[in-house]
């Protein structure tokens, strides 16, 4: 009796008026933000933490050498600041009103701004993530590339940001994970995501149980799959470390 009427309310919630499509394209949408979002944060992120090791580990030699050099130095790493203290300060949630009812105003394509606003709030933790990495490689590495007549450009490039890629590299999948639940609010403007697909689906049949239930259940699949692979791509990394 209870297996006849769960199938009764799968194929009321889902299979009605293809209503199962919703599904579908909210989890499009949320992979689509996800992925998007967080290659936003990336190149954020290794733009802001550049600047800050820059500031902290560069800044009395960059000071004597180049006065000029080392004032726009300190403005970039002022404003790197700042947009950390804001972007870590606020809600992600108001972060996305405001891209979409202020900064975005006039754009039809919902989505878009939603990858702007959470790569934006991304990247202020990835900058930490990679500056925690950058901070971590060892000085010697620096002055090597220094020595082989490379720029101080080309050194970061070349030789330091890729040591420190290998190192965040599974924290930044978390990141990722991260992101891809907090993806959840994009239906507070409107945006066909996941958790909006089960919401309309509840709103047209007045039943939350299976709809919530599986949105919950995708959400559970996603993240525990990627869990897996973090976890993979850990222990590979421990074993070239030991390999190395």
């Amino acid at each position: 009796m209870l297996y006849d009427s769960l199938i009764d309310k799968f194929k009321d919630d889902f299979i009605e008026k293809d209503r199962w499509k919703w599904v579908l394209e909210g989890l499009r949408n949320t992979l689509l933000i996800s992925m998007a979002a967080v290659l936003i944060g990336i190149v954020i992120g290794i733009l802001i933490a550049t600047v800050r090791t820059t500031y902290d580990k560069n800044g009395p030699s960059i000071r004597m050498k180049s006065p000029v050099a080392f004032f726009f130095l300190r403005v970039g790493n002022f404003l790197a600041h700042l947009y950390l203290t804001v972007i870590r300060g606020t809600p992600v949630v108001v972060q996305l009103l405001i891209m979409y009812f202020l900064v975005f105003a006039s754009a039809s394509d919902g989505v878009m701004v939603a990858i702007f606003a959470f790569g934006i709030n991304s990247g202020a933790y990835v900058a930490e993530i990679f500056r925690s990495g950058i901070m971590s490689v060892d000085e010697g590495q620096f002055e090597a590339g220094r020595a082989m007549g490379l720029s101080y450009l080309q050194t970061m490039i070349y030789i330091i940001i890729p040591q420190c890629f290998k190192t965040v590299l599974p924290t930044l999948c978390n990141e990722f994970i991260v992101l891809l639940k907090e993806t959840s609010i994009a239906g507070y403007v409107g945006i066909m995501d996941l958790t909006k697909a089960g919401d309309l689906i509840r709103g047209r049949t007045f039943d939350a149980f299976l709809p919530l239930i599986v949105v919950a259940l995708l959400y559970l699949i996603m993240v525990v799959v990627l869990t897996k692979l973090v976890g993979r791509l850990e222990r590979r990394l421990r074993k070239n470390e030991r390999g190395a």
